[in-house]
């Protein structure tokens, strides 16, 4: 049997895989449709404790996938940051199961009317390579504790990261209540495909759209966290020290490779050339001058991704611009931070999220000049404002959209876990995280309960009773006879 063979016969095992699971979880839920808290809650403590159990064993197996990926990052940014959003939900689920009273219509007055929340069903959850950990539980966690079956698509280029999340929710959930699927399905289109009652997709804004058009198939609802050009705007009355160093800070995180990492920074002109050496020597501060070999600083995630990158340094330098490497780049993937200056609209750095360890640093004159720059562009995931002025910081977060913001510092809105996350336009659409993330997987039932003796009756035909006439006159109003014939 020839290469092509074998895994042309693996491809249609893992499809065929696929659907049986997708059924089984269908069938499991119709069998349980609504979860009891204690349900809920069980499963998510079980998930927590898996997430403390492996640990280790998953920031080995990110750093094997990343060629390097920091462990403290991974500990940090992914399991405590998971955890974290674990812990939120199991303290307000009972909450949110609760039916939610609403009021009638005044003509409806002595009826009932609440809204239920409802599981979905079966929510597919396709995972990013970037954060395959946090990015996975995150979701899964929502899903759980909106009583739903769970089908996760792991990334390909992360089998390492794939076999540990596969045995870690394999030892406490069976898979016609989580299921993981990850490398083995060469077409992700396979899964998207499957009439899911409800898909989160993180990732790129082109494959997101490659994703609604498939969902739109069944009609399966979205939720898209996608990226973009994260601003980050540094005011007159902040110092450029710490904006530095809190924009470093973003930038040196997983280098860069996440979706709220700040995609270029908006200075004032006079400060561009402080806040470039500001920037070089916060970035020294934290991972020093040589970075290959660094414990703390991840890697580019593969060569591609690698490859990619430094298209985007040599594009900018082939059409005028600066690029200021912040350290000494090694010989491995493990890439310091570049900041690029002297940018122009043409250059790809200017056009393509980065999503890696490149800084675009651009001057500005006015705050009109960072509104128009930032109107400019397509929607972003997040913007981070940096000043001590309310009423300038007020201002232009009234003027421009953003999926969320930080403001003097980055990122951190992120892992709050009782405030949505979600983008705008180009960034996505829905929200997960805390309450919202809850209602995202839920539906929302109305509940209207006549009670016995109401006098609906008053509302059938033969229509012009003096109470529907009454009704009309006093809700509507008398109609504008002016109007009649036109």
């Amino acid at each position: 049997m020839n290469d092509t063979t074998l895994a042309s016969r693996r491809a249609v095992g893992a499809t065929e895989r696929v659907a049986r699971l997708f059924a089984a979880q269908q069938a499991a839920f119709n069998a349980n449709p609504y979860p009891s808290l204690n349900e809920r809650r069980a499963q998510l403590k079980a998930l927590k404790n898996q997430l403390r159990r492996y640990q280790d064993l998953l920031a080995e197996a990110a750093s094997k996938d990343f060629g390097f990926r920091s462990p403290a990052e991974t500990r940090m940014l992914d399991v405590l940051s998971a955890i974290l959003e674990i812990n939120h939900a199991l303290g307000h689920v009972r909450k949110w199961m609760k039916p939610s009273r609403r009021s009638t219509e005044l003509l409806f007055m002595s009826n009932s009317l609440r809204v239920e929340y409802q599981p979905k069903g079966v929510v597919g959850v396709i995972v990013p390579w970037n954060f395959p950990i946090y990015l996975a539980m995150g979701p899964i966690t929502a899903a759980l504790a909106a009583g739903n079956r769970v089908m996760v698509k792991m990334p390909e280029v992360t089998p390492a990261t794939n076999a540990v999340i596969a045995r870690l929710l394999g030892e406490v959930f069976n898979e016609e209540q989580v299921a993981v699927v990850g490398e083995e399905l060469s077409d992700p289109n396979v899964f998207t495909s499957l009439p899911f009652n409800h898909i989160v997709f993180t990732g790129s804004p082109a494959v997101g759209k490659v994703v609604m058009r498939t969902a739109a198939e069944n009609l399966t609802p979205v939720t898209l966290e996608l990226g973009g050009k994260s601003p980050a705007v540094v005011t007159r009355n902040y110092s450029l020290r710490e904006a530095a160093m809190r924009i470093v800070h973003g930038k040196g995180a997983n280098a860069g490779q996440i979706c709220v990492s700040p995609d270029y920074a908006l200075v004032p002109r006079e400060s561009l050339d402080t806040f470039v050496v500001e920037v070089r020597n916060g970035f020294r501060s934290l991972y020093g001058e040589h970075v290959e070999g660094n414990h703390d600083y991840t890697a580019v995630a593969n060569e591609r991704q690698h490859r990619r990158v430094l298209a985007l340094l040599n594009d900018a330098r082939a059409k005028g611009a600066t690029v200021l490497s912040c350290a000494d780049a090694g010989h491995g993937r493990q890439m310091p931070l570049h900041i690029v200056t002297g940018c122009t609209d043409d250059m790809l750095v200017m056009k393509e999220e980065i999503f890696g360890p490149v800084l675009a640093v651009l001057p500005y004159d006015t705050m009109d000049d960072v509104v128009a720059q930032i109107q400019s562009r397509p929607r972003p995931l997040a913007m981070y404002c940096f000043g001590h002025d309310a009423a300038e910081r007020q201002d232009l977060l009234r003027r421009t959209h953003a999926g969320g913001v930080t403001i003097n510092d980055w990122g951190w809105h992120l892992i709050n876990h009782d405030a949505p996350f979600g983008g705008t336009g180009n960034s996505g659409m829905g929200n997960y995280h805390g309450e919202e993330g809850f209602r995202e997987l839920s539906h929302a039932k109305t509940v209207f309960k006549r009670h016995r003796f109401f006098p609906i009756g008053l509302f059938y035909p033969p229509y012009g009773t003096f109470v529907q006439r009454l009704v009309m006159k006093v809700f509507v109003g008398d109609a504008d006879g002016s109007l009649k014939g036109r």
